[in-house]
């Protein structure tokens, strides 16, 4: 016997997923795991978290990527240091206005975003 629930909106949580993101500046993979955990939990249970935690993982695969790539561009004139700025700046600043975005209901979007999860 399967159970059908209805999905429940939930702006916070979409906030709270949004931001979890900045906890890569506190321990340096918080900013995967917890946004990953919550939408593996809660995509099912929540309006707009399937979508949205999708748009999360893959912004923080292409970040991690980036900043990857960057560094051979460290030994070549410094340039990977203004990369490794710039995607911090992305990464800070992203995760705020999309959650700003999410509270008013509005579309969220990552820019720099390569598509892993469809």
């Amino acid at each position: 016997m399967e159970i059908i629930t209805e999905k429940r909106d939930d702006r916070q949580l979409l906030i709270l997923t949004h931001l979890s993101q900045l906890l890569d500046l506190i321990t340096g993979v918080g900013g995967f795991v917890v946004p990953l955990i919550i939408w593996l939990t809660q995509k099912d249970r929540v309006h707009g978290i399937d979508e949205q935690g999708k748009q999360i993982i893959n912004f923080q695969i292409s970040i991690f990527i980036y900043a990857i790539l960057s560094i051979p561009l460290i030994f070549l004139f410094g340039l990977g240091v203004l990369v490794l700025i710039a995607i911090g700046i992305v990464a800070f600043i992203f995760p705020i206005i999309n959650a700003i975005k999410a509270s008013q209901g509005e579309p969220t979007y990552y820019p720099f975003t390569i598509e892993f999860l469809k």
